[in-house]
């Protein structure tokens, strides 16, 4: 369960961008949730219509200059990207457009067994093949060593990266990175492929209109898939590279498109769920090989081909991470106290490298705690982590960093190799981190603008936020929270898979739709009160427009969520035999009647902990307790708990139990004066 933060958008602050442009209210009020008060700064964040001058870019005129002259030489020149989508068509992008200008060019792109970045047997074998200037596409800027032996080989480098950088610079003859310290564009967070545009520009003299109409979608795409904030310049790229992949004149491009399923018109959703993790597919199961040559190629039938394949690697890597999935369930399955830590920490042997950050990205979600998945590997691991709010992935293996091989990343998330031998260790030591910095970890949350009322749900008014697209990381899709509905009723979809539930709001009868749940695994019934925090589109069927709802999570209506995470938080406690003020005890010591009600309501059907929580919820029924109370039940063979779903269901034929014999109400009789009679 997600903490619920609604804003409450100042009504003169959306009264003023309302009259001072042509803001629908709805999508002004949005823009004052978010913080945007004035219509200048509203004009900022939604009508970037250019990008800045591409010279502003510390070295890119030299590196423009450089490449130019390489050019006329027909000095061998080799690109050398990177394995993810954004390396991929930055390469790509540089790639198509020096081939184009006539040069003398091919281009490298390192498998994933060879390591991020520019390595020293790469750039050996591109002297040995002639090569004169490599230049890095998305990296370089940490790569030293491996600049000094380019100079030592009698080559020259220019690196085109945007990731952070240190004091110092590898040596090369430019160095294009908006994070430089000295670097005086204004627009700090381009991806890749986004600094390859600009490189494009400044070699047709800062002129933007060849680099954006032939290679605006690839930008567009790089953007998306590398998470960078969709505001600025990026939100400019995103937009025009959208126009361009509605009509795309790039046959591996069309493929993909049909391979992926998507329908017009496109958005930054559909690039980021259907074509990019395809494109990086390619790098995580096969070879990156095969998109550069599907966004490259002219022939439709070689792309139909390769966008196939990309869609077959696309389906190895879920089923990939449904494996190490079902690994970790089995792990937790044995050893349930892994749940009640703070952290997360799974490992497993050969795990699949490519995919270890998004099984932590799922495991995060599914849990809601920080996560840190490692591959063992012989006698080394490698690890990848994810986490949310103020817990930091790079704090945490900082302070760790004596017993790590090498580790790097940031606040959210970040990847690290270690001694297998360590793993105990590491766990132990990123426990104590936790403890030592939080006292209370932190919860994840999601945030809705406001909460709309029934008449504000029509066609025009959600076809308004249509302004506020393209969404993505810094701009994320408006969300809305419904307070105190009545459901009217509970219709099943897709054979159970999905739910409808229909409501009523006011005076309105609304639908909402909940996705992967099923109606049975639902708290609610008809007739109950609900909140929702949902999203809103409008749809067209049959020549109609109709408003959608579809729900980013829901509960009863009215619960207290302070004291639902402090109770969560003091079972977690409570599990881990951590000392808990003698009050708690008291309260989550329960009797024969609270025990019994619960365990018929188990019977009646299958319930994740947090349904059972909303079906029971009381003023004395508190979380912590209802835990304890399943607790006692496993302990006795009444109930069995799925520890990684959650879910706890009856035990059949189980024998008459003594519930005077659980160790857990005899632990808690011992550390309460009050008598928990059962």
């Amino acid at each position: 369960m997600k903490k619920w933060i609604v804003n409450n958008p100042d009504p003169k602050t959306a009264s003023e961008l309302v009259r001072g442009s042509d803001l629908h209210p709805l999508c002004a009020e949005v823009l004052a949730a978010r913080g945007i008060s004035t219509v200048s700064e509203a004009a900022e964040m939604l009508g970037t219509e250019n990008l800045s001058d591409p010279f502003l870019l510390k070295d890119m005129r030299e590196a423009a200059e450089a490449i130019n002259e390489a050019i006329e030489e027909f000095t061998p020149i080799c690109i050398y990207g990177d394995y993810d989508c954004d390396g991929i068509t930055s390469t790509v992008m540089l790639f198509s457009y020096l081939e184009c200008m006539g040069a003398n060019v091919s281009y490298y792109i390192p498998e994933r067994c060879e390591g991020y970045g520019l390595s020293s047997a790469a750039v050996r074998t591109l002297a040995a093949q002639g090569t004169e200037l490599i230049i890095t596409v998305d990296n370089g800027v940490s790569a030293f060593d491996e600049a000094e032996l380019i100079y030592e080989l009698g080559m020259k480098l220019i690196i085109t990266d945007h990731h952070q950088t240190g004091e110092t610079l590898p040596r090369a003859e430019a160095v294009v990175n908006p994070h430089r310290s000295d670097c005086h564009s204004p627009f700090k967070q381009l991806c890749g492929a986004g600094v390859v545009l600009k490189l494009i520009a400044a070699m047709e003299g800062g002129d933007y209109d060849a680099a954006l109409n032939e290679y605006g979608e690839l930008a567009a795409i790089g953007t998306i898939a590398d998470v960078v904030t969709l505001t600025g310049e990026n939100r400019y790229i995103v937009k025009y590279g959208l126009y361009l992949l509605e009509n795309s004149e790039r046959p591996g491009i069309n493929a993909l498109i049909n391979q992926s399923r998507l329908k017009s018109p496109l958005n930054s959703t559909s690039v980021a769920f259907g074509l990019a993790p395809r494109i990086n597919a390619s790098g995580r199961f096969g070879s990156p090989s095969y998109a550069a040559r599907l966004l490259l190629t002219d022939d439709t039938d070689e792309a139909e081909m390769i966008a196939q394949k990309l869609d077959s690697l696309n389906n190895e890597r879920k089923e990939t991470e449904n494996k190490i999935i079902e690994s970790i369930s089995s792990q937790i399955a044995a050893s349930p106290e892994i749940i009640d830590q703070r952290v997360l920490v799974l490992s497993g042997d050969n795990w699949h490298h490519g995919v270890i950050g998004i099984v932590a990205s799922r495991m995060m979600e599914h849990f809601d705690k920080p996560c840190f998945i490692i591959t063992q590997e012989g006698e080394v691991s490698r690890g990848s982590a994810r986490s949310f709010g103020s817990f930091s992935i790079f704090k945490a293996l900082e302070y760790c960093s004596d017993i790590l091989i090498k580790y790097g990343g940031h606040l959210g998330a970040g990847g690290f190799s270690v001694k297998t031998d360590n793993i105990p260790e590491l766990s132990r030591r990123l426990q104590e981190f936790a403890a030592e910095n939080f006292k209370t970890m932190p919860v994840p949350d999601i945030t809705a603008e406001k909460v709309i009322s029934p008449d504000e749900i029509t066609v025009e008014n959600i076809d308004s936020l249509n302004l506020l697209e393209p969404f993505g990381e810094g701009n994320r899709q408006p969300v809305f929270a419904i307070a105190g509905a009545t459901v009217t009723d509970i219709v099943p979809l897709s054979q159970g898979a999905h739910t409808k539930l229909k409501i009523q709001y006011g005076f309105k009868n609304i639908e909402v739709l909940l996705f992967r749940r099923s109606p049975d695994s639902l708290f609610i019934k008809p007739g109950q009160k609900a909140d929702f925090m949902a999203s809103f589109e409008t749809k067209t069927f049959a020549g109609r427009k109709t408003v959608s709802i579809i729900a980013k999570d829901f509960r009863q209506s009215g619960m207290n969520q302070k004291k639902y995470f402090a109770a969560k938080d003091a079972y977690e406690k409570f599990r881990r035999n951590e000392e808990l003020p003698e009050a708690y005890y008291q309260r989550i010591c329960p009797d024969r009647t609270e025990l019994i009600p619960i365990y018929k309501q188990i019977a009646a059907g299958h319930f994740s902990t947090d349904t059972l929580y909303m079906r029971m919820y009381s003023e004395s029924m508190n979380y912590c307790k209802l835990r304890v109370c399943l607790d006692i039940f496993s302990e006795l063979g009444l109930a069995e708990t799925n520890h990684f779903s959650q879910e706890i269901t009856i035990v059949s034929n189980a024998p008459k139990a003594d519930l005077e014999k659980s160790s857990i109400l005899k632990n808690l009789k011992n550390k309460t004066n009050k008598e928990c009679t059962v």
